[in-house]
């Protein structure tokens, strides 16, 4: 029997049982386990091996910015009010669970991009899948899958990443094909996944975006309406660490 575990546990897909078992049998006997108490050591292995995992393969499926993170997010260099924000939406995850966005809007320079960045990391870390696009690349993807009559199918393959991060979405060209597509993508993710999005333009600039008035108010509307908005000012982010290094 004990020769043929090892394969057993090789067909059953639990390589932590087998990296653990035989090492836990001889705790178990000196402490005097339970058979429950063995089992329970074995199991918690192996979900701890399956969650590092997990979280590997989300993060390298996600293709975040590299060196992005929270350890290297100068947070404190960020205004006041902004720090709070984004200290509130690190350290409460529940507004991605709920479907909720977060807006960075700011000059260049400013860390946008980091902070989604991070807080994409952040939520990979606490089991929340994600996924980042360049708002160019996204447009771009969704065009393909519409000139293929597939929009539909890729929007609802994108639903299996509970928060979308479209960076710099004021790169988009005000084409009827891109804005169009765009548009059915922010409607299709109302209050059924979070986006967060990063603009170098005020919403009062969105237009530059959209081709009329009317499509404009409408994506803003479903974008804010559950939403937090960091509105970053001040000088460069970027620049100042340029500077340091």
């Amino acid at each position: 029997m004990d020769k043929a575990l090892p394969m057993m546990l090789k067909d059953l897909r639990l390589p932590a049982f087998s990296a653990h078992y035989a090492d836990y049998q001889v705790q178990a006997t000196d402490q005097a386990w339970s058979y429950s108490a063995y089992l329970s050591k074995l199991c918690e292995q192996e979900i701890a091996r399956r969650f590092e995992t997990r979280i590997r393969n989300w993060t390298k499926e996600a293709k975040l910015p590299r060196g992005k993170s929270f350890s290297t997010l100068a947070i404190d260099e960020l205004p006041g009010a902004i720090q709070k924000k984004v200290i509130g939406l690190r350290d409460n995850t529940q507004w991605a669970l709920q479907a909720d966005n977060v807006l960075l809007i700011g000059p260049s320079g400013v860390g946008k991009s980091h902070i989604a960045s991070a807080l994409g990391l952040h939520l990979i870390e606490q089991g929340i899948r994600v996924k980042w696009f360049p708002a160019t690349s996204l447009v771009q993807l969704l065009q393909q899958a519409k000139r293929d009559l597939d929009l539909m199918t890729i929007m609802t393959r994108l639903d299996k990443y509970r928060v979308l991060i479209i960076d710099d979405i004021g790169y988009v060209k005000k084409t009827d094909s891109e804005t169009q597509v765009l548009f059915e993508f922010i409607a299709h993710r109302y209050e059924s996944g979070s986006l967060i999005i990063t603009s170098n333009q005020p919403f009062s600039h969105w237009d530059q975006i959209f081709p009329d008035t009317l499509m404009t108010v409408a994506a803003i509307d479903r974008i804010i309406h559950h939403a937090t908005i960091l509105e970053i000012d001040g000088d460069s982010y970027r620049r100042k660490h340029q500077k340091k290094s």
